[in-house]
């Protein structure tokens, strides 16, 4: 599969295709270009976990329901899927449209409340442009890049025109703009340490 993909370089590539594969290489497409995923560190998936932990106690019981990767996103369901050249896979989404739910299980066809992409060097670039502007574009209302070596999250709030954008330390809880009342708690990734050091040695 990756070398067919290799050597069909200019093909436009789509949900229908993505569909086809089944060699358990995760991929996203972008404007028909496939992107392939690599396997994501163990802080990475930690953090994962993380937040769809505090998103699944927060939203029991509540219309909004939390997922986690892998789950396939299409943003734009009213193109039929052997037409569609965009699939993703988000780190989490938090989705209150049930509606929205692929009829075979399958993933989520139109665009989740909230998305949020854990940064890895291999994904940063396309995570804060083409990702970015997609999910501006097809209606999220609210995008978080959560960047591990900075130990920060940077929030995007598309409801407002222009969008808003904030940034938060993992020191403290990140509110959720969207859902009233939640907030998401990163303290145990937040190392200090460095910090300390260096006020000891002034």
């Amino acid at each position: 599969m990756s070398a067919a993909l290799k050597l069909e370089k200019n093909r436009q590539y789509t949900y229908a295709d993505y569909l086809t594969w089944d060699d358990n290489i995760r991929r996203e497409i972008i404007d028909g270009v496939v992107y392939n995923m690599a396997a994501p560190t163990l802080t990475h998936q930690s953090i994962v976990l993380a937040i769809g932990g505090q998103f699944r106690n927060f939203l029991q019981g509540k219309k909004c329901k939390p997922y986690i990767s892998p789950v396939d996103v299409r943003l734009t369901p009213d193109k039929i899927f052997e037409k569609d050249k965009n699939v993703f896979q988000p780190d989490v989404v938090v989705l209150c449209d049930a509606s929205k739910i692929d009829e075979k299980d399958r993933g989520i066809n139109g665009a989740p409340d909230l998305v949020i992409e854990v940064l890895s060097p291999s994904t940063a670039k396309k995570d804060r442009l083409l990702k970015f502007l997609k999910y501006k574009e097809t209606g999220v209302r609210e995008y978080w890049l959560v960047d591990l070596v900075e130990q920060l999250v940077d929030s995007f709030n598309f409801e407002n025109n222009p969008h808003t954008h904030d940034i938060y330390s993992f020191a403290n809880p990140i509110p959720v703009r969207i859902i009233e009342g939640c907030a998401i708690d990163l303290s145990e990734f937040y190392d200090d340490s460095n910090k300390n050091s260096d006020d000891e040695d002034n």
